[in-house]
């Protein structure tokens, strides 16, 4: 069996040196908020492009942290909205919910998958305060027209940063393009803790200082708590897991493109479509995931379960259409969502990964091509 993501295989590749930077932290007798954190907050900083790194417990809590941070300095406020692409992962809409703002959904763009910059502005309202973008499957959402739109309607540009770690936008790396960013370093992550874990990034000093203090039960100083704060802290066993494997992350990305480039060439089954922003493997994409369209999905799926190859779908419901967002007025949908939906129906995500030998991926592109 292909897996679709061998984590076994992907932690043993990192040995010897994982077992001794977790034995590190076991060994020293401090598990929370100590050097390990201090360590990585300074390399992802460095790594990403920004000021500032705050680590807290996962990519939800990151994303929740920013717009709780942005309500408490009275930027935001309960009822305003925040746009985000309607076929993202849920996490991003339930940040906005969990802080009483409207998720406003915009359609993707069926050649990216991302969020279509020519449906963002017709979305945008006196109530619109941000603009979330979500760099979704490991492509780079980012585009010039939208930090103009932000920039135009004085919008907060959020980035959902937790597929695409080490994305480039031209010279620079995605979670340093807008104001601020989200991270989850979820094991099956390109960069994968050993639990959960997840970070903010930002160049905003009193939002980092906010979002910290957010995280820390609204705490700055010992048993002195200033603001309604939650624990969500990222432990120091993942800080150091984190910081072994950042040294790798480009290397590992470069795997990836490598593989989704024979993908792009070499799948030619007219029943399969790849989408052209996927097709091109450049640096605007690290490949978090292979998405590719087909309007037999789910017979395809089964047929490569049978020849042994694992695949997953992202994601079966689209957000609009999950229970928990039934209520009336809890999110905001502008205009049929029917590319979104498209999408949802169709789309499948081939094994891609770091670990995956040439062999695999010939066997995998070899029963694409003979599905029928």
């Amino acid at each position: 069996m292909i897996k679709f993501l061998d984590l076994e295989r992907i932690t043993h590749s990192f040995e010897p040196g994982l077992s001794e930077a977790v034995n590190r932290v076991v060994t020293s007798g401090w598990y929370l908020q100590g050097r390990e954190n201090e360590k990585f907050e300074r390399e992802y900083s460095e790594y990403i492009g920004v000021s500032h790194t705050v680590g807290c417990a996962n990519g939800l809590d990151a994303l929740t942290l920013i717009l709780r941070g942005y309500k408490e300095l009275g930027v935001m406020q309960d009822g305003d909205e925040v746009l985000v692409p309607s076929n993202t992962y849920i996490a991003s809409m339930l940040a906005i919910s969990e802080n009483g703002l409207v998720p406003v959904l915009v359609e993707p763009d069926m050649e990216t998958l991302q969020i279509s910059p020519a449906n963002i502005e017709k979305c945008i309202t006196n109530k619109t305060k941000a603009l979330m973008i979500v760099h979704l499957y490991g492509k780079c959402a980012y585009v010039n027209e939208i930090g103009d739109a932000c920039r135009r309607y004085g919008l907060k540009l959020i980035e959902d940063n937790a597929q695409a770690h080490g994305c480039m936008f031209e010279d620079r790396r995605t979670g340093s393009l807008g104001d601020a960013a989200g991270h989850s370093f979820y094991p099956g992550k390109n960069l994968g803790a050993l639990g959960d874990g997840g970070a903010v990034t930002t160049n905003d000093g009193t939002l980092a200082n906010t979002v910290r203090r957010l995280a820390n039960y609204g705490s700055d100083r010992k048993y002195v708590f200033d603001s309604l704060g939650r624990n969500s802290r990222l432990d120091e066993i993942q800080a150091a897991v984190l910081s072994l494997k950042l040294k790798r992350l480009d290397a590992d990305n470069s795997r990836r493109r490598e593989i989704a480039s024979r993908y792009g060439n070499e799948v030619s089954n007219p029943l399969i479509r790849i989408p052209d922003g996927i097709k091109v493997a450049g640096k605007d994409n690290v490949y978090h995931l292979y998405p590719i369209l087909c309007e037999q999905r789910d017979r395809l799926q089964e047929y490569l379960k049978e020849e042994g190859i694992q695949t997953l779908i992202h994601y079966p419901i689209p957000p609009h259409q999950q229970k928990c967002y039934a209520r009336k007025g809890i999110l905001s949908i502008p205009a049929p969502l029917l590319v979104s939906e498209t999408i949802h129906q169709q789309e499948l995500s081939l094994p891609i990964s770091p670990v995956m030998t040439d062999d695999e991926v010939s066997y995998v592109i070899l029963k694409l091509n003979l599905f029928k």
